[in-house]
């Protein structure tokens, strides 16, 4: 295993769909999804992340999620997330996705389990030494409970040799990925559904690593970010925005992105598992016309590459 840093781009965070009353996962669904982000194209992709229930699924359940989308984008590197934050069981999942991805894997997520630095650097040491594959660290306090600083992130980077990434989702994200990537090498990726894309590129972002419903979007910023900078990446993803801020909302944001992707056709079902909270009526009555808009901006997408 290489411990070289995540290519710069779009890391697209993989959602698991589950069908039927026992709310088994769909590897058919699976697969159209993972078909969808390298149409687009994804530069890499990420499983069992926050958005990806990773902690909802047990070691079968994981292993088997892994090995079909390494399987269906053997081309593609693969970050596998770590859901657990004590030690002992961070391991035994890492181990599992390294069984399951085989040479596609690029990297481990791990959750910041604690703002102590050197606590945390020997969390991250053990899942490294464990399995000689690069750690993402990723920042999410919404999801972890853990608020560690900028400076303390740092702390841990010059401890950690060994992380390939950090996923910053710290609001306000655009200042602490600024100060991250003014003070390290290591890149930073923004998160949190695109909401700060904008603000994360300027300040220093090696790109997103998140999901969406609509990565293409996504991949429209990113590129007109490469050739024209601020400018024409904000003209690139505003026409956007209003379906990233309608699927970010709190609480549902997942039900709602299993739902577009659904009426997109890449998942039969559009199914969460408790305690993820089914969004309500009133919401969903929105996204028609939500989705109305997409498709005019992707039919604008598709007539430009034949172009």
């Amino acid at each position: 295993m290489t411990t070289q840093p995540l290519p710069r781009g779009l890391w697209g965070v993989l959602a698991t769909p589950f069908h039927g009353p026992g709310l088994d996962v769909d590897v058919a669904s699976l697969r159209r999804e993972v078909d969808l982000y390298r149409e687009v194209p994804a530069d890499g992709l990420v499983v069992l992340g926050v958005f990806g229930e990773g902690v909802a699924l047990d070691s079968r359940e994981q292993a088997l999620a892994v090995a079909t989308v390494a399987e269906q984008a053997p081309d593609t590197p693969l970050v596998v997330g770590v859901s657990a934050r004590t030690t002992a069981v961070a391991v035994e999942q890492a181990r599992t996705a390294v069984s399951a991805a085989g040479d596609s894997l690029a990297g481990l997520m791990v959750q910041a389990s604690t703002a102590d630095p050197a606590v945390l650097a020997g969390h991250l040491r053990a899942v490294h030494e464990a399995t000689g594959v690069g750690i993402v660290l990723q920042d999410y306090p919404e999801a972890s409970g853990v608020r560690i600083s900028a400076d303390q992130t740092l702390q841990v980077l010059a401890d950690s040799p060994f992380v390939v990434a950090v996923k910053s989702e710290a609001p306000p994200t655009a200042a602490v990925i600024g100060r991250l990537s003014a003070r390290t090498d290591v890149p930073v990726f923004g998160g949190l559904g695109g909401v700060g894309l904008l603000d994360e590129l300027a300040a220093g972002a090696a790109g997103a690593m998140t999901g969406f419903s609509h990565p293409e979007g996504l991949r429209a910023a990113l590129d007109a970010w490469a050739d024209g900078g601020y400018v024409a990446a904000r003209a690139a993803y505003s026409p956007w925005l209003p379906l990233v801020n309608y699927e970010a909302q709190p609480g549902v944001g997942l039900s709602l992105r299993k739902e577009i992707l659904r009426r997109r056709g890449a998942f039969a079902e559009s199914a969460v598992r408790p305690p993820a909270r089914n969004a309500p009526s009133e919401i969903l009555d929105l996204m028609d016309s939500h989705l109305t808009a997409a498709m005019d901006l992707l039919a604008a997408r598709r007539h430009r590459k034949v172009d």
